[in-house]
């Protein structure tokens, strides 16, 4: 059986894949990228119809297009930007073959390179880039037992309301995705409960600025001067209907529910965390925070920003925070459906390399992994905050990019 050869393999077609390409594509690195689905499978069927972008359409771009059909503080669409990604791929000629999945990734022995099964045959490749992103698998407490009765729906399998059975439904993380599925499922006429932990919660856009260009102008790229941030903390920001901050008591009062951490499940009975309101109290500092900081940005800089004392209004406590609701009985309660929007975990079984901690996550600096040659690209703080949003993985992959032409570099010395 023949064996192809590369210089690189890319595993992973969406915005990772694609940026990754054109990165090496500059460097004139021979590569292949590989999609076991179509370019940007994840936004046209992993994500809820009603999904948009979570930054605007000048912010979530790659340097080398701009949306020609939607105006730059729009927040595109999921299949306007799965569109994106594929126009983008054609502008390149990228070299990506879609429906041919990766199985198995293992270091030669006795010569360099990775040895690579896939469902299209083996390819050899010098290097391999991990390029799956964060959400790979679906992530959530098997609490509930699968005989219970009620619907058990991650968000990654959400599409709409219309999806789900008769009856009220718990929406568990309160992060963009979590808030966003509960206020459309409220304005669907469900009865909703929502249930909310630690996050981290923004504005959505202050004094004529997305969050986006304060992310940029207070250095909360990088995170410099920042404290150390907590891991798998819930950003609770969304560009859902035209970009608005998220703020849960303007949800409670438009009818939903609020409850703390959901923490266990006995008997048809969920019980929750006591500590809603002091969760809720964090992320108010963390956006006043960001008021204070945007506002002295403003005059330290001289800039003709216009105020806006209303965002400084907190709504009155709704009655399930002053009076939180610690245990609930989910039939009593009608709630027949539970919506985990809880995120995802990693996912990389057919990387047989060592380039994993005992956890299993990526032993790796800057996407460049402990075993030489793998690399990884599209992962939450890989680099800093940006990384896995869509122009920080941009620029991730030209650093990955600039490592792999200066390691050949290096393999191509020779002293004669």
């Amino acid at each position: 059986m023949s064996v192809e050869t590369i210089n690189t393999l890319v595993v992973g077609g969406g915005q990772a894949g694609v940026a990754m390409s054109e990165n090496l594509s500059a460097l004139s690195i021979p590569h292949i990228v590989l999609e076991r689905g179509r370019i940007a499978e994840r936004w046209r069927s992993e994500r809820w119809d009603s999904l948009v972008a979570n930054g605007p359409a000048w912010h979530d771009r790659f340097p080398s297009l701009k949306f020609d059909d939607v105006t730059p503080d729009t927040f595109p669409p999921k299949e306007r930007m799965a569109k994106y990604f594929e126009d983008y791929a054609k502008l390149l000629k990228a070299p990506i073959r879609t429906g041919v999945a990766v199985t198995h990734v293992k270091r030669n022995e006795g010569r360099p390179g990775f040895t690579v099964t896939t469902s299209d045959g083996v390819i050899e490749a010098m290097n391999v880039i991990a390029a799956t992103g964060p959400f790979q698998t679906p992530s959530y407490p098997r609490i509930v037992p699968e005989g219970s009765g009620i619907q058990q729906l991650h968000s990654s399998a959400y599409k709409n309301p219309g999806q789900l059975a008769e009856g009220a439904v718990l929406v568990v993380g309160a992060g963009a995705s979590g808030s966003q599925i509960a206020d459309e499922l409220n304005k669907a006429g469900k009865k909703v409960y929502l249930s909310v932990g630690e996050h981290y919660r923004p504005p959505r856009s202050y004094r004529q600025r997305d969050y986006c260009w304060w992310l940029a102008a207070l250095g909360k790229w990088d995170e410099v001067k920042v404290k150390p941030k907590k891991e798998h903390v819930a950003f609770a920001v969304s560009g859902y209907e035209g970009g608005k901050t998220i703020d849960f008591r303007k949800l409670a009062h438009s009818g939903i529910t609020l409850v703390g951490i959901t923490r266990a499940y006995v008997g048809g009975v969920m019980t929750f965390d006591e500590g809603l309101g002091k969760n809720i109290a964090q992320g108010d500092a963390d956006y006043f925070d960001v008021l204070r900081e945007a506002d002295d940005y403003i005059v330290r800089n001289g800039l003709d920003l216009p105020p806006e004392p209303d965002a400084w209004t907190i709504p009155a406590d709704p009655d399930s925070l002053t009076n939180p609701i610690l245990s609930l009985d989910l039939a009593k309660a009608g709630i027949t459906t539970i919506l985990w929007a809880t995120g995802f975990k990693y996912d990389f079984n057919w990387l047989d390399v060592a380039a994993f901690d005992d956890k299993g996550d990526p032993l790796q600096k800057r996407g460049i992994s402990a075993e030489k040659g793998i690399y990884f690209l599209g992962l939450p703080n890989l680099t800093n905050r940006s990384s896995s949003f869509i122009w920080g993985v941009w620029h991730d992959a030209k650093y990955i990019a600039d490592h792999i032409w200066v390691q050949q570099d290096y393999l191509a010395y020779d002293k004669a």
